[in-house]
């Protein structure tokens, strides 16, 4: 494990490009890493220069040695950018990828084209928070791959893990490496995230996707970004739970597309 400062250094990312076109960063969520862009943006590339990375504790990315919140991440990203030459690109986050959308489109609205908000929250409930501490003494006691079958369930639906396509496999595989202690890390900027005061500041023009069958209150926090956000907009997934933009990615890239490209 590296220093914290190492680890939320821009250096740390590897910043995956592909494509060409108008720069679209693409954030992924808890657990996952920059692949699962690869089942949910597929095809993209011949109309954007898609810019992927694993968040800290994910995937090739080194695990902080303590806490950090969601202004590292969006200092890390921005940096990250600018260490790339990208002076501003579309930006859209799943979950935990949005909460780090939610606060570089607020505090860094010179470099945000277009903003896509994807199953995602501005903060959670008290219930939700207790939730997520737990969440972290379990991943570092038991590990994540303890509990791989009760977060594929929140992801999919029942009869999507049954016939177990190539999401749901690069789900399982990737849950079952990714670091304990990052997942725990993760789990624990969760908990205190609270990016509701920064939210109405965001001006781009703003997508908000969520899965028709996600819990209720990433269905609820949806429908508050929608309110929230000037202009913003709202699009449903249908048959798709937490990981809408893997249970349902024709559907996905078509409601993005269409708002990238101002048809929509």
């Amino acid at each position: 494990m590296g220093s914290r400062d190492e680890a939320l250094a821009p250096a740390a990312i590897r910043l995956h490009r592909t494509g060409s076109g108008p720069a679209l960063v693409l954030l992924h969520c808890l657990g996952a890493d920059h692949r699962l862009w690869e089942i949910a943006a597929e095809g993209l590339a011949r109309e954007f220069t898609l810019l992927t990375y694993d968040l800290p504790g994910h995937g090739e990315a080194p695990v902080p040695a303590g806490p950090y919140d969601f202004a590292d991440l969006s200092a890390q990203l921005g940096a990250a950018l600018e260490r790339a030459g990208i002076a501003r690109a579309h930006i859209a986050g799943i979950s935990l990828g949005g909460l780090v959308a939610q606060h570089f489109a607020a505090t860094q609205p010179d470099r945000v084209d277009r903003l896509v908000l994807i199953d995602t929250v501005p903060r959670h409930t008290e219930a939700l928070q207790r939730g997520w501490r737990e969440r972290a003494a379990a991943a570092r006691s038991q590990g994540v791959a303890s509990f791989i079958g009760a977060l594929l369930r929140l992801w999919f639906n029942d009869a999507f893990i049954a016939a177990d396509p190539p999401a749901v496999r690069y789900a399982r595989e990737t849950l079952a490496r990714c670091p304990n202690e990052g997942y725990a890390l993760a789990c624990e900027a969760l908990a205190v995230a609270d990016l509701a005061p920064l939210v109405p500041q965001i001006g781009a023009p703003t997508l908000v996707v969520c899965g028709e069958q996600d819990v209720p209150t990433f269905r609820a926090a949806a429908r508050w970004l929608v309110d929230n956000i000037r202009g913003a907009r709202g699009a449903w997934l249908t048959a798709a739970r937490h990981c809408s933009v893997l249970e349902q990615p024709e559907a996905f890239r078509g409601v993005l597309r269409a708002f990238l490209h101002g048809t929509a």
